[in-house]
C-alpha cells in the first residue's frame, strides 16, 4: 500500500515591505540640506554606481531624476520620515526608507570608528546599510491627500496652541510685575476673556478710573457674569491700585508688553479656530470617523489627531505590540549579566505619544474601568504620569483591533472580553460580582 507523501511546508507569505525590498536592484542613501543634497546609489555587491551632489532646486531635482533613470528599481535610505524631499522621493516612483537619526548615527560609527564624517559619507553610509539590513525596514506608504491633509494640519495645530501657551505665559509673568489685581481676577489665562480685560484696562488706574459700571458692563458683554464669580471679581477690581507696583516707568513699559502680547493672542486664536473648524470637516467626511470618534474621552479634538497618526493603512502595524512600541507606551527593557532595567521609550511618534497621553487621562471621566485601572496603578506606586502610560497601552491595545476590523468602540463587548479573558480589570469595576465573573 503507498502511502501518501507528506504534504510540503506551506511557504511564509512575503509581507509588503519584504516584497518591495527584493524588487531592488540598487541602494541609495540620501543626505538632505537646506540648500544641497548628497546621493549615493551602490549595487548588490557594494560597489558605488553614482554619487551625486545636486543644488535643492528645480534645476537639481531634474538633474537627479536624469541621472536616476538607469535605476528603475532603487531604494533610498534617508534620515527623516517628511518633508518636501521625501514627498518629492516618492513622487519619482522611489522606495524610501527612513532611517532613525540614533541608527544612522550608528551606521556612520560602524564605517567610520574615528568619527569622520561628510555628506558624501554619510550618503554612502545609509546606501550601503539600506543594502545590507533594509530587509527588516519598513518603506514608507504614502498617505491618502485626505489623511495627509489632516495629519499636517492637527500637528500645525498643536504648534499653535503651544506658541499660545507660551504667550499666555509671558502675559501673566508681564502682568506680575504691575498688575497683580488681573492676576488673580482670571484662573485661566489661555481664554480670550482675560486677554480682553488687559486690552480693556491695562493699567491698575485704567480699572480703577473706570468704575463699577464699566466692570459689570465688561463681563456682561464677554458673557463672563456668573454668580459664583461675578461679586469676587468686583470686589478685586475695587483694590485695583491697592498693591499695584509704585514705580510709574514699570506700569507703563509692562503695561504696552501685555497689551501687544495680548493682542498677539487674540490673533492666534483666530487662526487655531480657522484650524479647528477644518480639522472638523476632514473628520467628518473621513471613512474613519466612526471607528475614532467612539472613542471614550476623545471627542472632536484627540479623536482626529489619533486618525491622523495612525492613517488609513492597516498594514501599517501588523500587531498591537508595533502600535504600543509606535506611540511610545510600551517600556524598553535592558538587560545584561545580573542588570535588568525598563525604562520609558524615547523612540517613538511624539506627537501620538503625547495624544494617547491626554486621551488617556480624559478618558478616566467617561470609561469606569480606565478610571479603575489608573486608581489602582496609583495604589501600586506610581506616579501619574506612569499610570497614564500604562492605561494609554491597554487603550491602543483596544483601539489596534477597532481599527484594524474598522468597528466602534462597544463598553458592553469589550466588558465581555474582560470577563472571558479573567481579567483583573473587570474585578475592580464597582458593580462586578462574583457571579459575573464566572461566566
Amino acid at each position: 500500500m503507498q502511502q501518501n507523501p507528506t504534504p510540503p511546508t506551506p511557504t511564509p507569505t512575503p509581507t509588503p515591505e519584504a516584497n518591495a525590498f527584493e524588487r531592488l536592484s540598487h541602494y541609495g542613501g540620501f543626505d538632505w540640506a537646506k540648500h544641497q543634497h548628497q546621493l549615493a546609489v551602490v549595487d548588490h555587491a557594494g560597489a558605488v554606481r553614482l554619487e551625486l551632489r545636486f543644488d535643492n532646486t528645480a534645476e537639481g531635482w531634474a538633474l537627479l531624476r536624469e541621472k536616476l533613470a538607469p535605476f528603475p528599481a532603487l531604494g533610498v535610505a534617508i534620515e527623516t520620515s517628511c518633508g518636501p524631499d521625501v514627498e518629492r522621493l516618492l513622487d519619482m516612483g522611489l522606495a524610501v526608507f527612513p532611517l532613525n537619526p540614533k541608527a544612522a548615527e550608528r551606521y556612520r560609527d560602524r564605517k567610520r570608528p574615528a568619527g569622520a564624517k561628510d555628506d558624501p559619507l554619510d550618503a554612502w553610509c545609509f546606501a550601503d546599510a539600506l543594502r545590507t539590513d533594509g530587509h527588516a525596514w519598513r518603506p514608507l506608504r504614502p498617505l491618502d491627500p485626505a489623511t495627509m491633509e489632516l495629519r499636517l494640519l492637527c500637528r500645525d495645530e498643536i504648534a499653535l496652541i503651544q506658541q499660545r501657551t507660551a504667550l499666555a505665559n509671558q502675559v501673566q509673568a508681564a502682568l506680575h510685575e504691575y498688575y497683580p489685581v488681573a492676576l488673580q481676577s482670571f484662573d485661566d489665562w489661555t481664554s480670550p476673556l482675560a486677554w480682553r480685560f488687559v486690552l480693556a484696562f491695562p493699567t491698575p488706574a485704567d480699572l480703577a478710573h473706570a468704575g463699577k459700571r464699566k466692570w459689570e458692563k465688561f463681563l456682561h458683554a464677554n458673557r463672563a457674569w456668573r454668580p459664583g464669580t461675578a461679586e469676587r471679581r468686583l470686589a478685586l477690581f475695587a483694590k485695583a491700585a491697592a498693591f499695584a507696583n509704585p514705580n510709574a516707568a514699570v506700569t507703563a513699559a509692562k503695561s504696552m508688553l501685555a497689551s501687544a502680547l495680548a493682542e498677539q493672542l487674540l490673533t492666534l486664536q483666530r487662526q487655531i479656530d480657522r484650524y479647528r473648524q477644518r480639522i472638523e470637516k476632514l473628520f467628518a467626511e473621513h471613512p474613519d470617523r466612526d471607528t475614532f470618534g467612539s472613542l471614550p474621552g476623545a471627542g472632536d479634538k484627540i479623536a482626529p489627531r489619533l486618525l491622523a497618526e495612525l492613517g488609513p493603512d492597516r498594514q501599517t502595524f501588523d500587531s498591537p505590540e508595533a502600535l504600543q512600541c509606535y506611540a511610545g507606551t510600551a517600556p524598553v527593557t535592558r538587560r545584561s549579566g545580573k542588570r535588568h532595567d525598563v525604562v520609558i521609550r524615547r523612540s517613538c511618534n511624539m506627537t501620538l505619544r503625547a495624544t494617547v497621553h491626554l486621551w488617556a487621562d480624559l478618558s478616566r471621566s467617561t470609561c469606569v474601568w480606565a478610571q479603575a485601572y489608573y486608581a489602582r496603578k496609583r495604589e501600586q506606586g506610581m506616579g501619574h504620569a506612569a499610570a497614564l502610560r500604562c492605561l494609554g497601552q491597554r487603550w491602543l491595545k483596544i483601539l489596534w483591533r477597532m481599527w484594524r476590523d474598522r468597528a466602534a468602540y462597544d463598553e458592553a463587548r469589550h466588558t465581555r472580553d474582560q470577563v472571558k479573558h479573567g481579567s483583573w480589570v473587570v474585578k475592580l469595576l464597582p458593580d462586578a460580582t462574583p457571579a459575573a465573573s464566572t461566566h
